[in-house]
């Protein structure tokens, strides 16, 4: 049987070239991807920065820890709580103490002065600048309140700045590590714009200051204190020290969501050659059945070709994954979608992962095929041998069926439990491909009738016998019809449900904006990630017929289950003036019952009920029990909680001001008076359709990137099978066209054929891809109304409609190619052959 293998792949080449680039292309995509998680996996830990130099770094308590019945739950506090005043007097009596502030700093150059000012701008003491090190390399350090010592080559010695907190003057300019754009202030200048102060350095020894926390700061299982950082252990001390885990993370589930569809779609397109290949090859297998072939040995043959193509696929695929590994991973750093020292390194066990995976996709894909061969009569062959009309086997129907009421039920038993776990991406991602598999399964049933109608369509009635000749010829052809269908299929429906997903959750997001926001006028920060000075705040609340409302980001935490310690997002509010200019989307309770005993959660919460008591931990881990005052909607997820500032110690900088204008004032004169008032800092005023405009979500790089890879793959795919079912299929239809040439048919006629059975057979596949959206989607749309929100569904008609043109070129270019390579041949030769 392996002989008798090699010898079919050898005299059919083309009707496994298809099988062998798809692949090789998945295995490539799966080496690629399992590379580089094995090289984010021993990624070297980041060193210090600020702290490289500093002796011993003295951290406040930045993590919350909840004692509960199966252990400690542990989570990151927004906002470190500040060094207690006693230790930090025990800490001095060490030796040196230098307390570090770190605060955003907007500026623009001085008029006249030429220069582009970094947009992320911080601001130190500059008694910390040691500790990077940096070192002075023009000017001097600073000594009045009004000077400063920048990082960098953006600016120059005698260079003055506008500032939010009033204009300085450079007096020197520091080099050293490229990680931040930094302003050194004279440490009593620096101490009065950030008065708290949550971690510093002292020049001790380790274990003393680790004597004198421990001794000075109150600790517990659940309140561990301060921490003493040395070594490597200083880089905690540095902002954000996980962002390289977190951009890893994030680029770990792009390439997993490219290779579980690379695989995916890899299964689909060898399942679906193999199934067709297997059935033009009735009347060889019904040959050999006459001639004393057992079933086993019709299976063992395909099996063996199957594991043939499989084996050199997936060694090809390893190669060119291995080649293409550091080319991607230089893209993506340089892109910013990895951090700078990242690399692909020298690792085996992924390439086994890809070959064995390989090889396994390649069975998988041929099983059902084989199976189907192995049953194949002599008889039963050399009668069917011509027309497949009856294309759907008891198996692939019951399969079908099987996913089509898996797919229906999942979606119902999410809809009644948790409709909120639709709305991940991880769920509408990976959905569609369980009723992508069901439809194309059952494709068969539909496609004759979906021609048969297409063709008698007004606008799409062909003149003379052609509309005839395309509706027999893929009514009688129903298994070759579906095969190109399918690969269609997959394509229109992957880019109808993740660009439909996420455009519609965008609809719905932005509809919950536009409903919560009332206000006239938004004043936000200058710079994302800052906030709106207290200054500015009194001179905006100063402004005559304006009503404000100053909103600040904090945190919340609660125990859900006794077990589950939940992070909820929060907002800092004066209850009254919320009231005035945002309506919250209550289902109970009201905004003004909001005080310092109490607070506003939504749905989501184990306990939502007004009025009763809930405990919860504070942004600095303070634990409170407060009165549930009023109750919203889980929505699409970013319905938080409100509480007043009294439940918001430590909240960051106002990042919100919202303002209405009085009835009796009019909006031009306080739009003029609001803009003044904002000056100075920077800070934007916006209407309220910009302020809309501005936080509606948009699709971040990492996620446009994973999109496009996969709809990329989707695509190349789509173009492989193409190719390869229409070549396949072209071959066998060289009588077929010798018999109409004979007829009296030209070559051009005959192409005319061709092209309008490919575009016909496109449009059936578009139509179920269309199918599949439609289905998907509409399961995220009732998800959203029971999460309340009611919003009309959004397609990408667009990237849909592209998708279908390029589908529909690819049929076109993969059947007119070797259709004009079959005419070359003399009909009269060609219909005796």
């Amino acid at each position: 049987m392996l002989t008798l293998a090699l010898h079919t792949l050898r005299t059919r080449r083309l009707t496994f070239a298809g099988t062998f680039l798809a692949l090789s292309l998945g295995v490539a995509l799966l080496t690629v991807m399992g590379l580089a998680l094995a090289s984010s996996l021993d990624a070297p830990q980041r060193k210090p920065e600020r702290f490289a130099a500093a002796p011993v770094v003295v951290k406040g308590q930045d993590t919350l820890r909840v004692l509960t019945p199966t252990g400690v739950r542990v989570k990151p506090l927004a906002r470190p709580r500040p060094l207690p005043h006693r230790t930090v007097a025990a800490l001095r009596t060490l030796g040196p103490v230098v307390e570090d502030r770190t605060f955003a700093v907007r500026a623009t150059s001085a008029s006249g002065e030429p220069g582009v000012v970094p947009g992320a701008l911080v601001g130190h003491p500059w008694s910390t600048a040691a500790f990077a090190p940096y070192r002075l390399t023009a000017g001097r350090d600073p000594r009045a309140v009004d000077e400063v010592v920048a990082t960098g080559a953006w600016t120059a010695v005698g260079k003055r700045l506008h500032t939010d907190t009033g204009t300085v003057r450079v007096v020197g300019t520091v080099g050293g590590p490229a990680f931040e754009n930094a302003l050194f202030y004279p440490d009593s200048r620096a101490a009065r714009l950030a008065p708290v102060s949550t971690q510093l350095v002292v020049d001790a020894d380790a274990s003393a200051v680790r004597r004198a926390v421990h001794a000075t700061a109150v600790q517990r299982p659940t309140q561990p204190g301060p921490t003493v950082l040395t070594g490597d252990a200083r880089r905690l001390a540095d902002p954000g020290p996980d962002r390289d885990r977190e951009a890893l993370t994030a680029l770990n589930a792009l390439f997993g969501t490219a290779g579980g569809v690379a695989a995916f779609v890899s299964v689909f397109v060898v399942a679906s050659t193999f199934a067709f290949a297997v059935a033009q090859r009735r009347r060889e297998f019904g040959l050999l059945r006459a001639a004393g072939a057992t079933p086993g040995q019709i299976r063992r043959t395909v099996v063996a070709e199957a594991l043939s193509v499989g084996v050199l696929a997936s060694a090809v695929g390893c190669a060119l994954g291995g080649y293409a590994a550091p080319h991607l991973a230089a893209r993506i750093v340089s892109d910013g979608l990895a951090p700078s020292w990242f690399s692909i390194g020298d690792h085996v066990w992924p390439y086994h992962l890809a070959f064995w995976t390989g090889l396994s996709v390649s069975l998988t894909g041929v099983i059902a095929a084989s199976w189907r061969a192995g049953r194949t009569a002599p008889a039963q062959a050399l009668r069917e041998a011509s027309v497949d009309t009856a294309a759907m086997p008891r198996g692939r129907l019951l399969t079908g069926a099987a996913l089509l009421l898996t797919a229906a039920a999942t979606l119902a038993l999410a809809l009644l439990t948790d409709p909120g776990d639709l709305l991940h991406r991880k769920t509408y991602v990976s959905r569609p491909l369980l009723l992508i598999t069901a439809v194309a399964l059952l494709s068969p049933l539909v496609v004759g009738p979906v021609t048969r109608l297409l063709t008698r369509l007004p606008a799409t009635r062909l003149p003379g016998a052609a509309a005839m000749l395309v509706r027999e010829n893929a009514t009688a052809h129903v298994r070759r019809t579906a095969a190109v269908a399918a690969p269609v299929l997959v394509t229109i429906a992957l880019t109808g449900s993740l660009l439909g997903a996420t455009a519609t959750l965008g609809e719905a997001k932005t509809a919950e904006i536009r409903q919560r926001t009332i206000a006239d006028f938004v004043v936000a920060p200058a710079t994302t990630g800052t906030g709106v000075d207290p200054a500015t705040v009194r001179r905006l609340r100063a402004v005559p017929g304006a009503d404000i409302s100053v909103t600040a980001a904090s945190e919340i935490h609660t125990l859900e289950d006794g077990v589950a310690l939940i992070r909820s997002q929060a907002r800092a509010v004066d209850p009254e003036a919320l009231a005035a200019t945002v309506r919250l989307p209550l289902l109970a309770g009201r905004i003004t019952a909001l005080d310092d005993d109490s607070i506003i959660v939504n749905e989501e919460w184990a306990r939502h009920t007004v009025g009763e008591r809930v405990p919860v931990w504070l942004g600095d881990g303070t634990r409170r029990c407060l009165r549930i005052a009023a109750v919203m909607p889980t929505g699409t997820g970013d319905n938080g909680v409100y509480v007043t500032p009294a439940n918001a110690p430590n909240a960051a900088p106002a990042d919100r001001v919202d303002i209405t204008v009085a009835k009796d004032a009019n909006a031009g004169p306080v739009e003029a008076e609001l803009r003044r008032a904002a000056s100075p800092t920077g800070a934007r005023v916006l209407t309220r359709e910009e302020w809309i405009r501005t936080v509606s979500p948009h699709t971040d790089r990492t996620t446009r990137l994973g999109f496009l890879l996969v709809l990329g793959l989707a695509l190349l795919y789509t173009g492989i099978s193409l190719a390869n079912t229409l070549a396949m299929a072209t071959a066998d239809r060289i009588r077929e066209f010798a018999a109409l040439r004979l007829a009296g048919a030209t070559h051009g006629q005959l192409l005319r054929l061709v092209t309008a059975e490919a575009l016909t057979t496109v449009t059936v596949g578009t139509l179920l891809g269309l199918l599949v959206t439609a289905l998907n989607l509409l399961g995220l749309w009732a998800a959203l109304g029971l999460q309340s929100v009611w919003i009309p569904l959004r397609l990408p008609w667009t990237p849909l409609g592209m998708a279908t043109v390029t589908c529909a070129l690819l049929a076109v270019t993969s059947a007119l190619i070797p259709t004009a390579s079959a005419l070359r041949r003399r009909a009269a030769r060609a219909a005796g052959a």
